[in-house]
């Protein structure tokens, strides 16, 4: 860019040869945006005093500072941002103190100089005054290994005067915010730990939760968000109703901010905005632009641009700091970047290059330089016309399309998109900070990017030494959570560089790490709608892709196991991402061993093709692929779904029978050749919303032939057959309206054909509530579990319930009433629910993940397995498909699918109900034994 400020001999050691060209991929860095944010945001200890006497100190202790006083005057340089001031203060207060030999107000200046060294990035400097300080207050870190302070030996290692223990503490939460800062956040947990402890022992409660909200953001910066929620929703059990105040704020903040990053978004949304309103009423400007700030993040990660534009804006001319208003100007750049480019988005970009260039190096400064670069990579990528990009980048044209319209729109402003080089000199910067800071992660970060950067523009082998580079600092640091994206990034290259081998052990490491993160799978990116398809999923596809290529040969035996193996996992990972928590347990499973007259099929949709693997008993994987743009196939999925739900049309047909050629006819003849009777489905995302029962051959539906079931994952199914010796249902159902949601007049009949067919209890109307639904279950050992009411399915876990009386019942809720019971090893009261019967829902139409909500509510209900419906079905025919249903299903060595495949042929067989419309959405998923 056109800064005169920066420097170009960093650029020369990278050894730049990029042609001014634009990056043209969509890439997403939440998990620095994360990383800023908590770090921008860290409640900062006020520039310590002394701290006023409580009733056990003499009456001769030292007085808090008075007015005119060189620390007091110190503070106000400090709060009004006037740091180099401050500094000559503060220093002059330490000769005024080291004259009159007072050691407690020399302990003091040292401790606020540290602080505000560090505002000014003199982070020598500042360690020195923090270690001075220490020293003077008797303290030893060495000789401390408790965090409550107990310390051995003769040596005293903290002063035992309340007073003392206090300006203690002080000084301690000033170092550990140096130490997380400076790339030690392990280090700044034990401190602050330290520091709480000695703010409790003097009773100041104020001070420990301060103490204890900066571990959390060390957490954070860790990565490790579980153990960052426990801990912050700890603190705000202790601050229970107490009045308003910062420290109140502050630990609202700091929870919203995590519960962001760990999913649960609405619950985010009310913490944050229940900060900003007491931030308000203090008021507190430092705090209400940093609370803005976070809800800008959360609105965003809820899909609501134009709210968290707002919400940026406002902290932007609310920030009284220069982090917090450049947070918010490239938060809001991010956003920009991801639409056409606009003049907003390009008034930004000067405004956020001066400020970068003023702020000292620091952990978030880094951050922050890469975060512009990747929205002026995005920006760059919706230049239009790459001859005209070429010709503003060689400055050859000065005035080219800086006047153009973009989607009809007022003319842009005249300001000159960076070039690439320009780009890489903004992640050149940030190499050069992270190596100055000694800041390992960030300097990973930041070589990785310049590697992806490098990777655009074709530089393959530059791009491959700074990924390994990158790669060989996240090994050493153990930081798992960023090093699948390099291993990523390595495996790209090694196959662009025909180096196939190379390239399957990089994307089997990649995998392996996302496999070590399941229990924090959120902590790679906090942004639920994007951040899995775009960062996490192309992983586990591209992998797939690599394992099944078409190089003239069939793939060997090994890479197609290896193929499905990943592809097991992508389902397993989908779920956890569903959830926003690890609550999966998988395992292995040899289909042969579950079902030996049961076929696997495994359909894969990548970007240039639909891949199947199918599994027979007994044999070789087989393998073949249909050469089509993910596109085309998504739209014709699309289209078949829409067709199947209009009752009378046969216009399904055709693109039913399309269907079937691409994941049944190649095989057809080896299927039924194998005498398997069940074709078990583990579907890719798109097709979870098809019927596969309604696919069909040119003269009859698969249903007419074959069982059919789905499974998330055979690493998640439990194989176990159903026992008719403790056959038992427990009923549940809605016949009357409730608020929006119309009568289901035929429920009562439904339940009634049920309990006719299977013994057990029914809960109707009034008494099907989420109270009696938990009391039944924990009462009575019931196999099965049926509701007939209202229910959907959506992307997000708080999108997927079933209407009860009381009001809707989350997935998550349902988890909980059917987990009520308590293990047991008595067999006459099973704890696992054989079955769950969800007889009224539907999938939410045009929405990709929705499908993920049934096999959600299969694999974390509690449930071997689960039949629930795609679509809103007829109540009407409803009845004699249960009716039928719990028949067969009582028939001794009847499986569960076969059972719904009998039912399903009954309605067909009706002239009123042989359109797939009434009898195709009942799906089986999870155990079809």
């Amino acid at each position: 860019m056109k800064n005169s400020n920066r420097k170009k001999s960093v650029a020369s050691h990278f050894r730049f040869q990029l042609k001014p060209i634009y990056f043209n991929r969509k890439r997403i860095i939440y998990s620095l945006l994360a990383s800023i944010a908590l770090l921008c945001t860290t409640q900062v200890p006020a520039i310590a005093k002394i701290p006023a006497p409580s009733t056990t100190i003499p009456s001769q202790s030292i007085p808090i500072a008075q007015k005119g006083d060189r620390l007091q005057q110190g503070k106000t340089f400090y709060d009004a941002g006037q740091y180099a001031e401050a500094v000559n203060v503060l220093q002059q207060a330490l000769q005024d103190y080291r004259a009159k030999n007072d050691t407690l107000k020399q302990a003091l200046a040292l401790s606020n100089l540290s602080l505000t060294y560090q505002q000014l990035g003199a982070w020598t400097e500042a360690k020195q005054a923090i270690d001075e300080s220490l020293k003077l207050l008797g303290y030893a870190a060495e000789k401390t290994p408790d965090p409550r302070l107990s310390c051995t030996g003769a040596q005293q290692c903290a002063p035992t005067d309340s007073r003392n223990q206090e300006v203690l503490a002080q000084a301690l939460d000033i170092q550990a915010r140096l130490q997380l800062l400076t790339g030690e956040a392990e280090t700044a947990i034990e401190t602050w730990g330290r520091s709480a402890a000695l703010y409790t022992q003097v009773g100041n409660k104020a001070g420990e939760i301060r103490s204890q909200i900066n571990s959390v953001q060390a957490l954070r910066a860790m990565g490790l968000y579980s153990r960052a929620l426990t801990k912050s929703t700890e603190i705000n059990k202790s601050l229970g109703n107490t009045p308003a105040s910062l420290t109140k704020a502050v630990s609202l903040r700091s929870l919203g901010e995590v519960l962001q990053q760990v999913g649960d978004l609405e619950q985010s949304r009310k913490t944050l905005q229940e900060s900003l309103q007491i931030a308000q009423s203090l008021p507190s400007a430092p705090e209400t632009a940093a609370t803005l700030l976070s809800l800008g993040n959360t609105v965003s990660a809820q899909g609501d641009t134009d709210a968290a534009l707002d919400y940026y804006q406002q902290a932007e001319k609310s920030a009284p700091t220069t982090n917090i208003k450049l947070q918010a100007q490239l938060n809001q750049l991010q956003l920009l970047s991801q639409t056409q480019p606009d003049s907003a988005a390009r008034e930004l970009i000067p405004q956020i290059e001066t400020q970068l260039a003023q702020l000292p190096p620091s952990r978030a400064t880094v951050y922050a330089h890469i975060n512009f670069a990747d929205s002026l990579m995005k920006l760059g990528s919706r230049e239009q016309g790459a001859e005209s990009r070429e010709k503003r980048a060689e400055g050859a044209e000065e005035q080219e399309s800086r006047g153009a319209t973009t989607n009809n729109q007022q003319p842009i402003t005249n300001y000159q998109l960076p070039t690439t080089q320009e780009i890489a000199q903004v992640l050149a910067t940030a190499v050069q900070q992270a190596r100055s800071l000694k800041d390992p992660r960030a300097e990973a970060y930041a070589l990785g990017s310049l590697g992806g950067l490098y990777e655009q523009v074709g530089q393959l082998a530059e791009a491959k030494k700074l990924t390994q580079q990158a790669l060989l600092i996240t090994q050493s640091i153990d930081a798992p959570d960023i090093a699948y994206s390099w291993q990523w990034q390595l495996g790209r290259l090694l196959k662009a560089e025909k180096d196939n081998q190379g390239a399957i052990a990089a994307y089997a490491d990649a995998v392996k790490t996302l496999q070590s993160l399941r229990n924090d799978l959120v902590s790679i990116n906090p942004t639920v709608q994007f951040s899995f398809r775009e960062s996490v999923e192309p992983v586990y596809r591209q992998f797939v892709g690599l394992l099944l290529q078409d190089d003239g040969t069939q793939p060997s035996q090994e890479n197609l196991n290896q193929a499905r193996t990943v592809f097991e996992s992508l389902k397993a990972a989908e779920l956890v991402d569903f959830f926003r928590a690890a609550c999966l347990d998988t395992q292995p499973t040899q289909i042969d061993r579950v079902d030996p007259q049961a076929a696997v099929i495994y359909p894969v949709i990548l970007e240039d093709r639909l891949e199947v693997i199918v599994s027979l008993p007994k044999q070789p994987l087989r393998h073949y692929a249909t050469a089509l743009p993910r596109t085309q196939v998504e739209s014709a999925i699309d289209q078949l779904r829409q067709n199947l739900v209009i009752r009378y049309s046969q216009d399904f047909l055709t693109l039913s029978q399309q269907v079937y050629d691409w994941l049944i006819r190649p095989a057809a003849a080896d299927i039924e050749n194998s005498g398997v009777k069940t074709l078990v489905f583990v579907l890719d995302i798109s097709l979870q919303k098809l019927p596969m029962a309604a696919l069909h051959d040119g003269k009859q539906f698969l249903v007419q032939k074959y069982s059919v079931a789905l499974t998330p994952s055979l690493e998640l199914l439990q194989p176990q057959p159903l026992s008719r010796e403790r056959l038992r249902a427990l009923t549940a159902g809605l016949t009357e309206p409730r608020g929006d949601y119309p009568a289901l007049t035929n429920v009562a009949l439904e339940l009634n054909q049920i309990r006719s067919e299977v013994p057990g209890r029914e809960l109707l109307n009034q008494n099907f509530t989420s109270t009696s639904l938990r009391n039944q279950i924990k009462s009575l050992p019931f196999s099965i579990v049926h509701i007939a009411s209202h229910a959907q399915f959506g992307s997000q876990a708080d999108q997927t319930y079933i209407l009860a009386w009381d009001g809707p019942i989350n997935v998550k809720q349902l988890d909980e009433l059917l987990r009520v019971r308590e293990p047991s090893s008595n067999l006459e009261r099973p704890n696992a629910i054989e079955l769950l019967v969800l007889s009224g829902c539907r999938t939410v139409a045009g929405d990709r993940r929705a499908a993920l909500g049934m096999a959600g509510v299969a694999v974390r209900a509690g449930a071997r397995s689960t039949l629930a419906t795609l679509w809103y079905v007829s109540d009407a025919a409803t009845v004699p498909l249960m009716s039928q249903f719990y028949q067969e299903l009582s028939t001794a060595e009847m499986t569960k699918a076969e059972a719904l495949r009998r039912a399903q042929l009954a309605l067909l067989q009706n002239p009123r109900y042989r359109h797939p419309v009434y009898w195709a959405p009942y799906v089986l998923v999870g155990n079809w034994l």
